[in-house]
C-alpha cells in the first residue's frame, strides 16, 4: 500500500505541476507602478521637460548662447528643448508670446524613449520687449515655459 501510495503522490503532483493548476511565476504579469505624476485621477504628462533655454542658436544639438536678454540686433533665438521620460510617439509644441501677444505656434515630434532633444527658432523683427515661449503638450497643456527680453 505504501508503493501504491507513493505513486498517487507522484501522479498528482504531475498533474498539478503538468495541468497548469499551480501558474508559473513567468507567466504572470508584473504589478505595473503608478506613474509619479498621476494624483488625484490626473494624467501624466506625454512627456517630463527637463530642460528649457533660449539661446543664439544650436551646435551639435546643444544650445549655444544661452541667455535671457538680447540685444535687439538679433535677428533670430533658438528656444531649446531636452524631454524626457516620453511615454509614447506625441509631440511638444512651442507657443511664442510677444508681450501678450502670440506670435508663433509650431509643433515638432517626440519619439517614446528616456530623452529626446529638439528646438525652435524666431525671427525677431527687432521686436523689443518681453518675451515667452510656452511648451505644451499634444492636448495643450502647457508644461513649462521660459522668459527672455530683447533690449
Amino acid at each position: 500500500m505504501k508503493k501504491h501510495g507513493a505513486g498517487i503522490l507522484i501522479l498528482v503532483l504531475v498533474v498539478v505541476a503538468v495541468g497548469g493548476i499551480i501558474p508559473p511565476v513567468y507567466a504572470q504579469e508584473k504589478a505595473k507602478p503608478e506613474a509619479p505624476a498621476k494624483e488625484m485621477g490626473k494624467e501624466a504628462a506625454a512627456f517630463a521637460v527637463k530642460r528649457l533655454v533660449i539661446g543664439a542658436g544650436v551646435e551639435n544639438n546643444e544650445p549655444v548662447g544661452v541667455a535671457e536678454t538680447f540685444p535687439a540686433s538679433t535677428e533670430k533665438v533658438y528656444c531649446f528643448l531636452e524631454a524626457g521620460d516620453i511615454a509614447k510617439d506625441t509631440e511638444a509644441t512651442f507657443v511664442w508670446f510677444h508681450g501678450e501677444k502670440e506670435m508663433l505656434k509650431f509643433s515638432v515630434p517626440l519619439k517614446m524613449g528616456p530623452r529626446w532633444r529638439t528646438y525652435a527658432n524666431k525671427n525677431l523683427r527687432e521686436l523689443k520687449g518681453d518675451w515667452k515661449v510656452e511648451v505644451r503638450d499634444a492636448d495643450g497643456k502647457v508644461l513649462q515655459d521660459v522668459k527672455f527680453k530683447v533690449e
